[in-house]
Order: structure tokens, then C-alpha cells, then sequence
């Protein structure tokens, strides 16, 4: 089985091509240019590995939350690829992503939401499946769910931006930490690649970004 996958939630813009369990992954830091560059870094890795887009079975994008933009950008290039290849698709949350590449049981994955927030889940592998403890949400650093348990692994540019909020909040429980981990395309290809296999990748038509915030700015009078 072979699956493309796109991720372009925060300044870093990834693509993955996950072939049978190996994977080819491209993953370069371009700021704000994602609509610029996706395609060229997208067309470069198909070229290499000499894969045509109507040999794929299967999309996966980053659904977000994150960057607006970018969440609309990784949805709207799935979209349009899917369609023209007749291939079916799987949106994944960002912060399913960063707690598939982090590499522990127990994840705390965070992003910087702006604004003050940062945008939370709570997961947890259980027989090799991942459980969701607390389902992603906008919260305050200070006010971020509570979890059960030492061992937590906390993961993601929310550490790095509120890490004493988040030590605070979890005091005690959390063992160790990526401050510096971002979504990328290689976790949003592992974690859609049973779906894919289920035969539960949905119809390109049917994809949506996951914002969790429809609000991308303090007006002057909050600032």
C-alpha cells in the first residue's frame, strides 16, 4: 500500500510517501510560502521515488488545528489531488500526529495557538492503539485538562512557548518533554495508514480542516 501524505499546520512544510511501512519523508522550514513551495517539494519526492499519483492508494493531510492557512492549504492540495486521481482520503489531527512521533505511551501534545491559548489533547497506546483521553481543545495553558497518573510525556510548541504554565499544571506528572516537535507528514502518514487498510479513507469531497477556533486575531481594544 503506498499513501501520500501532506502537512503544512505550522511553519515547517512536510511530505511523506509511506510505502508498505517504509517511508520517505521531506520536511523543510518555509515560514508563510507553503502555497509557493508545497507542489515543487511535493512533485521532487513522487520524481525520486518514481511514483505516480494514479499509483497511490490513498491521501493523508494534516487536518489541523494550527495555522489556518496552512490547514487550508494541506486540505485544499489533498483535495484537488484526490479528485483528480480518484484516490480516497484521511484527515489527520495535528496533535494525533505529534503524539505518533513522540515516541512514549503517554502524550501530552500541545501547539501554540496565539492569542494566549494553545491547542490540547491528551493520548495515551493501549495494545498498540492510541486512546484519547482528552479530546483536542483551545484552552488556557494555566486551565489545561487535568490527567490522572505519572509518566506523561508532553510534546509540542505549546511546551515551548507556556512550558512553566504547563509544569505548573501538571506538577509532578510529566516525565520529560519536546518543546521543539511539530506535526510532520511521516506521522500523518503512520497514523492513517491502518484506516487506508480498513478501507475507511473517506471521498475527497468530503474533507475538512479542523480548526477548533474561528477566530484568527485580538481586536485592538483585547490586545
Amino acid at each position: 500500500m503506498r499513501i501520500l501524505a501532506l502537512e503544512t499546520s505550522t511553519e515547517y512544510c512536510s511530505v511523506a510517501l509511506w510505502q508498505d511501512g517504509n517511508v520517505v519523508n521531506r520536511c523543510e522550514l518555509v515560514g508563510q510560502r507553503h502555497s509557493e513551495l508545497l507542489m515543487g517539494i511535493l512533485d521532487n519526492l513522487l520524481h525520486e521515488v518514481g511514483i505516480k499519483l494514479s499509483e497511490l492508494d490513498g491521501i493523508a493531510f494534516g487536518a489541523g488545528p494550527g495555522s489556518f492557512t496552512g490547514v487550508r492549504i494541506a486540505c485544499g492540495v489533498t483535495q484537488g489531488l484526490a479528485l483528480g486521481a480518484n484516490l480516497p482520503v484521511v484527515g489527520v489531527c495535528t496533535l494525533q500526529a505529534l503524539a505518533q512521533a513522540a515516541g512514549h505511551d503517554k502524550v501530552i501534545a500541545t501547539i501554540d495557538a496565539r492569542m494566549g491559548e494553545i491547542y490540547h489533547a491528551v493520548y495515551e497506546k493501549r495494545a498498540g492503539s492510541w486512546v484519547t483521553i482528552c479530546e483536542p481543545n483551545l484552552c488556557l495553558p494555566q486551565q489545561a485538562p487535568q490527567v490522572q497518573g505519572t509518566g506523561w510525556f508532553g510534546t509540542g510548541s505549546g511546551f515551548a512557548k507556556y512550558g512553566a504554565e504547563l509544569d505548573s499544571c501538571y506538577a509532578g506528572q510529566i516525565a520529560d518533554s519536546d518543546t521543539q516537535a511539530v506535526p510532520q507528514a511521516i506521522a500523518v502518514a503512520e497514523f492513517a495508514a491502518p484506516f487506508f487498510a480498513a478501507g475507511r479513507g473517506m471521498d475527497a469531497a468530503q474533507a475538512m480542516p479542523f480548526y477548533l477556533r474561528n477566530k484568527v486575531a485580538l481586536k485592538t481594544s483585547e490586545r
